[in-house]
């Protein structure tokens, strides 16, 4: 996609200052206004000993849905591996419909760097949770589209999980640059969001990697930028969504607000 197509947005860490969803949903209120096109919302249990509050992902993006009528939202990312699927699947739905169809699911990994999965008795082994984000993704992915899954015994009935009539969740999975398989699982999604990409030249190996004739139509490229950096290269290069990074440490709100309504 080239720079005239590529999309604006933001990557706010809910925490300590920001650890209020009604705050987050009043910087979507403002950052819609001055013009960005999405608000994407970190979901972490914990961060490490700088961070003491952390708000709850679901209850951010009801507060965005709410609070905003243009702004595309979501999860940036949910370790699926640690989630019920048929359960994801309601709360994707019900945001979905909600928002009138702006709700965008963002999956991926994980990382237990700071014991975010081992402290809480779930999966540590990243090949393990792999198989989890993918076995959970057939779940999720039917539920979503209506259909009924059998699934290791269980019966879930598409119903059951799905507000019909329900708009379209489109999926982007996270995954770090350079790694072969996230890409490969993100090619089968809607969007892939290219965690740790320190230079612009990196999204056209990305592209590549999505196939010889590079995404398909639709397909989002996303990455995320400190403020600092300009996102005049990352455009260029391909990104279909470069999103400035709000957070995650020593966060003021009055230099967040005075960040968002400055505008792109």
């Amino acid at each position: 996609m080239t720079r005239s197509g590529a999309r604006r947005g933001l990557f706010v860490a809910p925490f300590d200052a920001l650890a209020d969803p009604r705050v987050v949903g009043d910087l979507a209120a403002s950052a819609e206004a001055a013009g960005w096109e999405g608000l994407f919302v970190w979901d972490h249990l914990q961060y490490g000993d700088r961070v003491q509050e952390i708000a709850d992902v679901w209850a951010c993006c009801a507060a965005v849905a709410l609070r905003t009528e243009r702004l595309l939202f979501g999860p940036m990312v949910t370790p699926l591996a640690r989630r019920r699927p048929q359960v994801l699947a309601r709360q994707a739905a019900s945001l979905a419909v909600m928002s009138q169809g702006r709700f965008v699911l963002g999956l991926g990994l994980g990382d237990d760097w700071v014991g975010e999965f081992s402290k809480y008795g779930d999966e540590v082994d990243p090949r393990t949770r792999g198989r989890m984000l993918d076995e959970g993704l057939e779940v999720l992915t039917a539920l979503l589209s209506g259909r009924p899954v059998d699934h290791d015994g269980e019966h879930y009935v598409a119903r059951g999980a799905r507000h019909l009539p329900a708009p379209r969740v489109p999926i982007w999975l996270g995954g770090r640059f350079g790694n072969g398989v996230p890409l490969r699982r993100a090619a089968r999604h809607d969007g892939y969001f290219v965690i740790g990409l320190d230079d612009p030249s990196g999204v056209a190996k990305v592209r590549t990697g999505l196939g010889e004739q590079g995404p398909r139509p639709g397909f989002d490229v996303v990455v995320d930028l400190r403020p600092d950096q300009d996102p005049a290269p990352w455009l260029d290069s391909g990104a279909t969504w470069v999103l400035t990074r709000v957070g995650p440490f020593d966060l003021d709100l009055a230099r967040v607000r005075e960040l968002v309504e400055a505008g792109p």
